[in-house]
């Protein structure tokens, strides 16, 4: 099976994995985001005693929380570095999550329908073949589960603040963290989601506000966007 990911990327992230914990370094949006796609998720299925795949994991941060949230947390990554720190966080946090160095695609192959919910956040606009990953999230998603997405629109707008004010401007990433080309229309992302049988419940924006520093979610999903959808039964 080949591998969905592209080694540059896995380098990149591996490189600042050692960081990632850290709320004052390049991965400082993401601790800011953190308690918004938590709350999310946990309003439209009570995490509590579910089981819960985080498919592209990095560093735990979504997957700690939600199982800070009473979630029974298996989370996957392609860095090796990353798990690492994951796993070595949990010393710190006293929480329990099963840390796997496992693609998608692969595990969609062993333990497909076997997750109440399915989490796939930032990650899509950092693979080859995103529709690839979609596929697998549904495959491992129990008939009736939730999948959940977070990504960024691609239009020009998307890049003038994704990219150029994120990353140049403003400084919110480092340079490169993001390929304007890969970036995924709303459109794509369902139609990709219908075609392996998840039904759209909700799509969300998600902005940010230079002058309070604050995120927020939203209806304007021009730039960052989460969808809720559900696997047919």
């Amino acid at each position: 099976m080949t591998i969905n990911a592209d080694p540059s990327e896995l380098d990149k992230f591996s490189q600042l994995a050692h960081r990632w914990w850290d709320p004052g370094s390049d991965f400082k949006p993401l601790h800011e985001i953190n308690p918004l796609r938590l709350d999310w998720i946990d309003s439209r299925c009570a995490l509590s005693g579910r089981k819960v795949l985080d498919v592209g994991c990095g560093g735990g941060l979504l997957a700690e929380g939600m199982c800070e949230r009473g979630a029974v947390v298996t989370g996957i990554d392609l860095s090796a570095r990353a798990l690492g720190v994951a796993r070595l966080h949990l010393l710190e946090s006293g929480c329990s999550v099963d840390y796997r160095e496992v693609a998608a695609e692969e595990l969609a192959a062993s333990e497909a329908g076997c997750y109440d919910i399915v989490t796939c956040m930032e990650m899509l606009e950092h693979v080859p073949d995103p529709a690839s990953t979609v596929a697998a999230c549904a495959a491992l998603a129990k008939p009736g589960g939730n999948v959940f997405f977070s990504t960024i629109n691609r239009n020009p707008k998307a890049y003038l603040l994704a990219v150029i004010g994120a990353e140049y401007v403003l400084r919110l990433l480092p340079r490169g963290t993001h390929d304007y080309a890969r970036f995924i229309r709303p459109s794509e992302l369902l139609r990709w989601g219908r075609q392996v049988g998840l039904e759209s419940r909700e799509l969300r924006g998600m902005s940010y506000n230079p002058l309070s520093g604050r995120y927020a979610l939203g209806s304007d999903s021009d730039v960052n966007y989460l969808v809720h959808l559900v696997k047919g039964v």
